[in-house]
């Protein structure tokens, strides 16, 4: 099999490729980070054997069952329990105590396998608010989805979250929030009980409710400027007065959102709310 790279994939033919899925499938891809999706493209490539794109495309576009799955491949998931665990000691010690309502209303957007929305559910324990928040968790992955509501991962993957666990948790252990068995463990069922799993199209489908915190980590990185500006508004749009919009380290803020979103904490990526208003 010929090795392949990013300029296996002519632009001409990305372009081509995405305007197919989103006329078969009304996901719109075309405004993606190119190289994002190159690279996800050659991933499912190789993870089928395929040598050419014209395989993958005539596959994508016959059988629903494989896009549906290539979806995990086309963008991939960076979550983690705990991850960047001065964002989790920052939203504990200091932005969740400024939040008057303590029946908050938290969205975590682009949610993957769901160790964000468990992270946030045990921080919000500590501060015993966790029976008075609602939080929302959606994804585009139907796979990732079925994933984050079994709350299900091995002792291997948890294992590699045990360095930053700790930092947040220096006297806790895995135990306390997890049921082990053999090879895996189950997050405790206290920590689903109030979170909605959603299906949603960050780049094309409205929210309805307003959050007091948006979480969006790691995500507009696959993004144009096109998609980034929508998504801002969007997000800007779903939150409270006062709310805060957490992003990824590998996230950057563009030009356009600074006028929506004031710099809270540099550091852990924290921006908060500017009112129309002010």
């Amino acid at each position: 099999m010929a090795t392949l790279t990013i300029d296996t994939i002519s632009d001409e033919e990305l372009t081509a490729l995405m305007q197919a899925i989103n006329n078969r499938y009304g996901l719109d891809f075309t405004n993606y980070e190119r190289t994002s999706l190159k690279r996800g493209i050659i991933r499912l490539m190789m993870k089928h054997n395929m040598e050419s794109i014209i395989e993958l495309w005539s596959l994508v576009l016959r059988d629903n069952e494989f896009f549906l799955g290539a979806i995990d491949d086309l963008l991939v998931n960076l979550t983690e329990l705990f991850r960047n665990p001065d964002v989790w000691i920052k939203l504990r010690d200091i932005v969740i105590p400024e939040i008057p309502n303590k029946q908050m209303k938290i969205w975590h957007a682009g949610c993957s396998t769901g160790e964000e929305v468990y992270t946030m559910n045990i921080v919000l324990e500590t501060l015993n608010l966790l029976n008075r928040a609602k939080l929302v968790a959606t994804d585009l992955s139907n796979k990732a989805l079925a994933k984050a509501k079994k709350g299900d991962y091995s002792h291997i993957t948890l294992k590699q979250y045990l360095v930053p666990f700790l930092k947040f948790f220096p006297d806790r252990k895995m135990e306390d929030y997890f049921d082990f068995q053999d090879k895996h463990a189950t997050i405790k069922s206290k920590y689903k009980a109030n979170v909605a799993f959603k299906k949603h199209n960050l780049v094309m489908e409205p929210m309805d409710d307003k959050y007091d915190i948006i979480f969006c980590r790691n995500v507009m990185i696959y993004f144009d400027e096109t998609l980034k500006h929508r998504v801002l508004d969007l997000l800007y749009g779903a939150l409270k007065e006062d709310g805060y919009l957490i992003i990824g380290y590998y996230d950057i803020m563009p030009d356009y959102g600074k006028d929506k979103f004031g710099i809270y904490d540099v550091k852990t990526r924290i921006y908060k709310k500017i009112s129309a208003t002010k």
